[in-house]
C-alpha cells in the first residue's frame, strides 16, 4: 500500500487492515473451536463458540463503518480504491465463515443424544479449512500473491475430503436407517467446512485485485497463473 502525504489517511487504513485481521484472527479460532467441541463431544465448547459469533458480527459492522467514513472522507483512488473494493469482499466472506463455524457448533448440539458412528476426516478437514483461512488472511496481511495462489490452488484438496466424508456418511446412513439423522448432520458439518474454504478462496481472489487490478473470479484458476506470469 502507497504512503500519502496525509498521515492520518494511512493510519485509517492500517486501521481497517488491523479490524479486519482481528475479525479473522476470531473466526480462526470459532472455526478450530467448532471441530473441536464436535471431537469431544463438548457440550459447553459449543455454547461459547455460537455465542461467540456475535463477536464477529460486531466486528463486521465495526469494520464497514470505518470502510463507510474512508470512502466519504478520503475519496480513495487507483490502488487505494482497489483495496477498499477488496476490504468489503473479504469482510463479508468473514463473517459468512463466521456463520458457518457457529452452524458446525449448533450441529454437534444437534446429535448429543445420538452421536456419529464415527468422525472421520472431520479433524483432518477442519485442521486444512483453519489452514486455508489462516494463510488467506496472511496473504491479505502482506499483499503476497504467491501465498494467495497457493490458497487457490489447495481449495482442491479440501474440496477431496468433503466428498470423501460426504460418501462415508451416506454408506452409513444406508446401512443403518438410524444413522441417518446424525449422518444428515455430520455432511452439512463436512459442507460447512468445505464452504469456508471457499471464502478463504475468494479473500484470496480479492488479494490478487488488489495488488494487481485483475478480478479473477468465476476464471479458470490456470489462466490465471498464466496471466500472472505475464504480468511479470
Amino acid at each position: 500500500m502507497p504512503q500519502h502525504t496525509m498521515k492520518r489517511f494511512d493510519e485509517e487504513l492500517d486501521q481497517l487492515k488491523d479490524h479486519i485481521l482481528s475479525m479473522g484472527g476470531l473466526v480462526e479460532r470459532a472455526i478450530r473451536n467448532a471441530v473441536k467441541c464436535t471431537l469431544e463431544q463438548d457440550e459447553e465448547l459449543a455454547l461459547k463458540t455460537i455465542e461467540r459469533d456475535k463477536a464477529i458480527n460486531a466486528m463486521e459492522v465495526q469494520c464497514d463503518d470505518l470502510t463507510r467514513n474512508i470512502l466519504v472522507r478520503r475519496q480513495p483512488a487507483a490502488s487505494d480504491l482497489r483495496f477498499i473494493i477488496a476490504c468489503i469482499k473479504v469482510i463479508t466472506d468473514i463473517e459468512r465463515m463466521g456463520d458457518l463455524a457457529a452452524g458446525i457448533a449448533e450441529g454437534m448440539l444437534r446429535t448429543r443424544k445420538s452421536p456419529p458412528k464415527t468422525y472421520s476426516n472431520l479433524e483432518a478437514m477442519g485442521e486444512k479449512t483453519e489452514r486455508q483461512v489462516r494463510c488467506a488472511l496472511d496473504a491479505f496481511s502482506a499483499g503476497d500473491i504467491n501465498l494467495a495462489m497457493k490458497v487457490i490452488e489447495k481449495d482442491k484438496k479440501v474440496d477431496e475430503l468433503y466428498k470423501s466424508m460426504y460418501r462415508e456418511e451416506l454408506t452409513y446412513m444406508m446401512e443403518d436407517p438410524r444413522a441417518i439423522s446424525s449422518g444428515i448432520i455430520m455432511s452439512n458439518m463436512a459442507k460447512n467446512l468445505e464452504r469456508i474454504a471457499d471464502h478463504a478462496t475468494n479473500v484470496a481472489e480479492m488479494v490478487i485485485y488488489m495488488i494487481r487490478g485483475h478480478d479473477i473470479r468465476h476464471v479458470d484458476h490456470e489462466a490465471v497463473a498464466e496471466l500472472l506470469k505475464s504480468d511479470d
